[in-house]
């Protein structure tokens, strides 16, 4: 993975991150959020997969689906953001919609995948902190407004 500050003024940072044949974007992501010290961010990438898990929330059962993919696929969306966890640690919350070779889309909450060949990924940060709190109805870490 190499990165870039490509913009930074007002308390807005703008990077250019990419990744490369093999990473795997959650942990290369939440590295990169740490050692940034993120709070508040968007995601928004392109590129490719040789695998990758996504899921399907179910709201009856309160859990996560998995959709195994394991094909090499493009990625024709991804986006997401950063936010604060409720210990004061960046958290990754990301979807995608993935390209299959016959044209057909797969699309879900991104639970990870391993990069080939490459992911462009741009992370816009806020001047704004983002916090996550498990909401309880749902049981999913949301992002929590203040009134």
């Amino acid at each position: 993975m190499k990165s870039k500050l490509i913009h930074d003024a007002q308390g807005l940072r703008t990077y250019a991150v990419v990744l490369a044949i093999g990473d795997e974007i959650g942990h290369v992501l939440q590295t990169f959020a740490e050692k940034e010290r993120l709070s508040a961010a968007q995601v928004t990438a392109i590129g490719a997969f040789e695998e990758a898990t996504l899921a399907f929330w179910v709201w009856e059962t309160r859990k996560y689906e998995e959709i195994p993919v394991r094909e090499q696929v493009e990625v024709l969306s991804l986006n997401g953001d950063i936010a604060l966890d409720e210990h004061g640690r960046p958290k990754l919350h990301l979807h995608a919609v993935l390209g299959r070779r016959d044209g057909s889309t797969i699309g879900g909450h991104l639970m990870n995948a391993r990069v080939r060949p490459t992911l462009e990924v741009i992370v816009t940060e806020a001047p704004a902190h983002l916090r996550r709190k498990e909401d309880s109805e749902t049981g999913l870490p949301l992002i929590h407004i203040d009134d």
